[in-house]
């Protein structure tokens, strides 16, 4: 199963997105840098009561491992990471993966980045939204975006949102992920590598598959269920900056200036 998982859990063999909707075409045009969404994301686990403590998801009473994916705008998993404690902050997660020799994680091409929110740090190949500004999808819904940076965000946000319904097809196709099962923790962090291959393998084979035209007909949906927002403000929370360095800070911190103008102009 891990060597069918190399095998599909990778960069997508094309430079597009057959099955995004129109919507989501003109969403990319607004980013055409932008090659896919980051994110982590709790997964159900089950370790020793001496370890508990590390794996409680940010209060939470159960325990979790936290898992750093990347998926592109076809809901294809790009990059696969499991096995961090659950009390873990994202961008500390991400910092460690990146930086591991051993990960094999996809560092983007010059001028080109991953949405991510913001919980990780704005820098070179990752773009996230402003801070201290309204963001998430549901906080726009009484309110229309204003400003240039309500107006990034409410962009960034549509567009960055695949990778939560990324992850909810995964978590509703796969209920092991939300009550794992008492297997060795090792095991546990190749089922959850499983189920993201077995994702793939499905949407890569253009299968017609219930749960994805679901969510690929309502981008809302994830929001609409409450759960997803609860835990991304959550994390939000414990924002930390992470040293990727100032002139790559510097450049997106231009770059992303530079779309809201454009957003703002064609508003």
């Amino acid at each position: 199963m891990m060597e069918f998982a190399r095998e599909v859990v990778g960069p997508t063999p094309f430079d597009g997105t057959p099955n995004m909707s129109e919507r989501f075409r003109r969403l990319k045009e607004i980013f055409p840098g932008a090659i896919g969404a980051l994110d982590g994301t709790l997964i159900h686990a089950v370790v020793p009561l001496s370890q508990q403590a590390r794996y409680r998801g940010r209060g939470r009473g159960e325990c979790y491992q936290n898992v750093l994916a990347i998926c592109d705008f076809n809901m294809i998993f790009t990059f696969v990471w499991a096995g961090w404690e659950g009390i873990a902050h994202d961008s500390r997660v991400l910092t460690e993966v990146a930086f591991n020799p051993t990960s094999g994680f996809p560092f983007p091409p010059p001028s080109k980045y991953y949405l991510c929110d913001a919980a990780y740090t704005n820098t070179r190949g990752f773009m996230t939204p402003y801070r201290n500004t309204r963001y998430w999808l549901a906080d726009f819904r009484r309110r229309r975006a204003l400003t240039k940076e309500e107006r990034f965000n409410h962009a960034h946000a549509k567009l960055r949102n695949v990778i939560e319904r990324a992850y909810g097809v995964l978590k509703a196709r796969f209920p092991i992920l939300r009550q794992m099962a008492p297997y060795p923790f090792p095991i546990q962090k190749d089922v959850v590598i499983a189920c993201f291959a077995i994702h793939n393998f499905i949407r890569r084979c253009n299968i017609q598959d219930h749960l994805f035209m679901e969510y690929d007909e309502n981008m809302f949906i994830i929001e609409e269920q409450g759960e997803v927002i609860e835990e991304e403000r959550i994390e939000e929370e414990g924002i930390e900056e992470t040293q990727w360095g100032l002139q790559g800070n510097e450049y997106m911190t231009n770059l992303r200036d530079q779309i809201a103008n454009q957003v703002m102009l064609n508003a």
